[in-house]
Order: C-alpha cells, then sequence, then structure tokens
C-alpha cells in the first residue's frame, strides 16, 4: 500500500526558482528509483529527472544543468530543485516510484505555471 503526495507547485517568474516535494506513505528504500514526470497539456508525458536507490540521478535534455532531483530516505521524500525555470517548463508534474516489482505508483500532480 503505497501513496504519493506531491506538494510545492505554484505560480513564478521566469528565470525563478520552485522546489518539490513527494512524500511516500511508504519508505523510499522499497524502491528501485524514483522520479518526476511532467505533462504539458496536449503533450505527452516525458521523464524529467530520475534518481535510483543507490543515488545515480539521470534527467532529460531539457533540464538538464537546472533541475537537481534529490531523496531523504528518513523523511520518505523525493525533491526536484528547478532553477532558472522557463515558460516551456509550465506542466503539471507528477512523483514516480518503482517498484522492487514492475509496479509503478504515482501522485495526483502538482501545477508548476512559469511566466514571461
Amino acid at each position: 500500500q503505497v501513496q504519493l503526495v506531491e506538494s510545492g507547485g505554484g505560480l513564478v517568474q521566469a528565470g525563478g526558482s520552485l522546489r518539490l516535494s513527494c512524500a511516500a506513505s511508504g519508505s523510499t528504500l522499497w524502491f528501485r528509483a524514483m522520479a518526476w514526470y511532467r505533462q504539458a497539456p496536449g503533450k505527452q508525458r516525458e521523464l524529467v529527472a530520475t534518481i535510483s536507490n543507490g543515488g545515480s540521478t539521470n534527467y532529460g535534455d531539457s533540464v538538464k544543468g537546472r533541475f537537481t532531483i534529490s531523496r531523504d530516505n528518513a523523511k520518505n521524500t523525493v525533491y526536484l530543485q528547478m532553477n532558472s525555470l522557463k515558460p516551456e517548463d509550465t506542466a503539471v508534474y507528477y512523483c514516480n516510484a518503482q517498484a522492487l516489482t514492475t509496479r509503478a505508483y504515482w501522485g495526483q500532480g502538482t501545477q508548476v505555471t512559469v511566466s514571461s
């Protein structure tokens, strides 16, 4: 039984920063990896960043150098620090957790809007 709850979204000016949080009802140690995805209206969901249980990270090309994913296992929380935000970053951001099996869990999303 796992639930993921995102928070931290909102409206920000271009060039600004936001930090998203994803709180898991279960331990983040139960997962092979956790990730952030995003989806803009009319667009397919795209991978933003991943972090493995060993701490390795990967980023989508569009956010590399601007976003940082991190995880606090003691708090069962994964974060996405977003800097130098652009209007094209506007989307609903979803937390994803990959279980040790093939099962994946999703949060309900948090809206990020970047104004010009």
